[in-house]
């Protein structure tokens, strides 16, 4: 036998159990042609060649039918193929012929349960905690059975015997205090925990969970012991103080049941998760009986007062506020949570929402500084701070952020949030007479996303301010119109490009557009608006248009002088000339 073949031997027999118990009858040539075709059906598996190595795998049941390895291969392709009669078939003949594969049998045992077939799966299971005393898993797919049978003298037994293997254990010991609840032995099913508490003395949690027991089961005074016991050893166990404020409520002593929840929810020793527990039942018990929020609110509060560092019940104050309704209440309870953790992103993402929707663009300012300081990796917080400082009109910083945020940016990062970012220092730059700049940096935003319209309209006006690159300027703005082709701004843009390539008939069909869609009455379209119309020849209308932009709030002298001269004058400066306009037409962002 050469040394590669005795690898693949060896192998087999790690991977492939119980392969060469079926050669006994078969003599060394028919057993090496077997060995060659079922090693083959495997490297064909591996292969992804599923219908050769099935065809392969025949072939060996054809030199040998009786070889439990072929069969329980053959099952799996069975079970694959859906056909689980063919597979049941193939995975008894692998049991038979291999009774000491474990996996073989269990394999079975979960098709038989699989199909329902209960009794086939107890008879076999059965047969494999004694073929296989060490597997444990034959032991609780058979409690699970029998505990689906109602066969509880069964079950005890079997519980009976997984401890002694394991020895006496909490959840062992529960379940058979649960299977002698079922027979109505009670005398039996106490002293299994009590045996409990017995096997560990020093751990008062087991005093804890008979005492649990006793109440469960109208023992209220013993239980009411054991719970006295455990807090005078331990004031502060949170299990026992727990217990005691449920035996309160069980026996109707709603006073002492209060007072032991303030106890308890006021305690800092004990855990958070108790106190969520707690308070969540609390909440259910409060929607149950219809009653107001006042109570709960007040615990909160005082919890809160209590242990200020405590950060998880928080938040579920703040998700029972806003199933009240009471969003602003949730403001100063989110700042607590922020004191705690500043890098707790939902908490300032939700303050962050409620400062935008207010408009309180100092909020915004503090929040999101924090927030690049907290998670420098959130994009969201240098955009919204840069706005911030837009609004506030701190240009340096507007460019100082967006450049962080952009030196922040990961690769991978959404090419339209980058976008966005060089879109705002474009429109930062220009604020600040920076053309060249801005331009570069809108050049920059159109690079990483072409279809970013806020960058297209704002950089297309300001070329056409300059009266130069009007074919391009054209070209972007036509895309934004056809974006949104109602949007006002964006069809004030449009118009003004064709305005100044001399279509002043086509401009005045978008500039009506423009006006009929302004529902925000910008003052710098109405101007263009007038400019238009005098160049198609409507003097009146242009005059009409031109007092209404000034008592709209345009404050200009090439304004006054068109008004009184009835005819349009450029802006010698269009640049200096459209600061007039910019708070009723500003650039998009």
């Amino acid at each position: 036998m050469n040394a590669m073949r005795k690898i693949f031997l060896l192998l087999a027999a790690v991977l492939l159990p119980g392969m060469y118990t079926a050669f006994a009858q078969t003599d060394e040539e028919q057993q090496r042609k077997y060995d060659y075709y079922f090693l083959e059906s495997v490297r064909q598996k591996t292969l992804g060649k599923y219908d050769a190595a099935f065809d392969l795998l025949q072939h060996c049941l054809e030199i040998n039918p009786e070889a439990a390895s072929a069969h329980y291969e053959l099952a799996q392709y069975y079970m694959f193929l859906k056909r689980e009669e063919q597979a049941v078939q193939a995975l008894e003949k692998a049991v038979t012929n291999d009774p000491d594969n474990f996996w073989y049998a269990q394999g079975l045992a979960n098709l038989y349960q699989k199909q329902g077939e209960t009794e086939k799966a107890t008879a076999l299971l059965e047969q494999m905690t004694t073929r296989f005393p060490n597997k444990v898993d034959p032991l609780y797919n058979l409690l699970d059975l029998y505990n689906r049978a109602e066969d509880y003298d069964k079950v005890l037994a079997l519980l009976n015997k997984l401890e002694q293997r394991a020895g006496k254990s909490e959840q062992l010991t529960m379940e058979k205090f649960r299977i002698y609840l079922q027979k109505k032995d009670h005398k039996r099913a106490f002293r299994e925990i009590e045996s409990l508490v017995e096997e560990y003395p020093m751990d008062t949690r087991y005093q804890v969970v008979l005492g649990d027991a006793y109440l469960q089961n109208g023992k209220e005074k013993e239980a009411y012991e054991l719970y006295r016991n455990v807090l005078d050893q331990e004031p502060d166990n949170p299990m026992a103080l727990y217990s005691l404020a449920t035996y309160y409520q069980e026996t109707g002593q709603e006073a002492l049941y209060q007072q032991q929840l303030d106890t308890l929810l006021l305690n800092r020793k004990v855990p958070s998760e108790t106190k969520l527990l707690v308070m969540r039942q609390l909440i259910v018990e409060n929607e149950r009986a219809d009653a107001d929020s006042t109570r709960i609110i007040g615990l909160f509060d005082r919890i809160l007062e209590e242990d200020p560092e405590d950060a998880q019940l928080p938040l579920l104050y703040v998700q029972y506020l806003l199933s009240k309704g009471m969003d602003k209440e949730t403001v100063p309870v989110l700042n607590h949570v922020l004191d705690i953790d500043p890098t707790h992103t939902a908490a300032r993402m939700t303050l962050l929402g409620e400062a935008i929707k207010a408009e309180d663009y100092k909020e915004v300012t503090r929040l999101c500084e924090g927030g690049v300081v907290a998670n420098p990796d959130r994009p969201e917080f240098y955009f919204y701070l840069a706005i911030a400082y837009n609004q506030d009109g701190r240009t340096d910083d507007v460019i100082a952020t967006c450049q962080k945020a952009l030196e922040e940016a990961r690769e991978g990062a959404k090419k339209e949030v980058v976008s966005d970012f060089f879109t705002i220092m474009g429109d930062a730059y220009y604020e600040k007479k920076l053309t060249q700049q801005a331009y570069a940096a809108y050049d920059s935003a159109l690079v990483y996303f072409p279809e970013n319209i806020p960058a297209l309209n704002n950089y297309a006006y300001y070329l056409s301010l300059e009266r130069r690159d009007l074919d391009r300027a054209e070209e972007m703005s036509y895309k934004t119109i056809q974006a949104e082709p109602k949007n006002a701004t964006y069809l004030d843009t449009y118009a003004w490009i064709l305005f100044e390539k001399g279509k002043y008939a086509e401009a005045r069909i978008y500039i009506d557009d423009a006006l009929l869609s302004d529902t925000e009455k910008s003052a710098g379209i109405v101007e263009h608006g007038g400019d238009i119309y005098y160049m198609t020849g409507d003097t009146d209308k242009a005059v009409e248009l031109w007092q209404k932009a000034r008592d709209m709030g345009i404050k200009s002298e090439v304004l006054e002088q068109k008004i009184n001269e009835k005819k349009y004058i450029p802006y010698e400066n269009h640049i200096d000339g459209e600061k007039a306009t910019e708070a009723t037409n500003a650039p998009q962002e």
